[in-house]
């Protein structure tokens, strides 16, 4: 598998081993989210990268529905989310604040 498919395939069964702990095998709880997040967001590489504010701001955008869970399709967001700010901390960028025209981000 290249490496986008192997990483694909991590963040689809990250999820399904932290969602799988209780009866909603489909979503993730607070506390499971807690969980996941304090065990696979831990190394000292990614928190150089990452700063918790990241990974709060991206945490309350999730739960897009309100209901108290986070389904597969938030989740994905989340890490999306992550990535992109991985990507500018690790390029020096300075996070935007505003979308440009066709809702890209500038």
């Amino acid at each position: 598998m290249s490496k986008l498919e192997k990483a694909i395939v991590a963040i689809v069964e990250v999820f399904e081993e932290y969602a799988g702990t209780d009866e909603k095998k489909s979503q993730l709880s607070n506390a499971e989210l807690g969980e996941l997040i304090k065990a696979q967001l831990s190394s000292p590489e990614f928190k150089d990268k990452v700063d918790p504010e990241n990974i709060k701001e991206v945490m309350e955008e999730l739960d897009k529905n309100h209901d108290g869970e986070v389904n597969f399709r938030e989740f994905s967001q989340c890490i999306s989310g992550l990535a992109k700010a991985y990507y500018m901390k690790k390029h020096g960028k300075e996070k935007s604040r505003g979308r440009a025209r066709g809702g890209q981000d500038k």
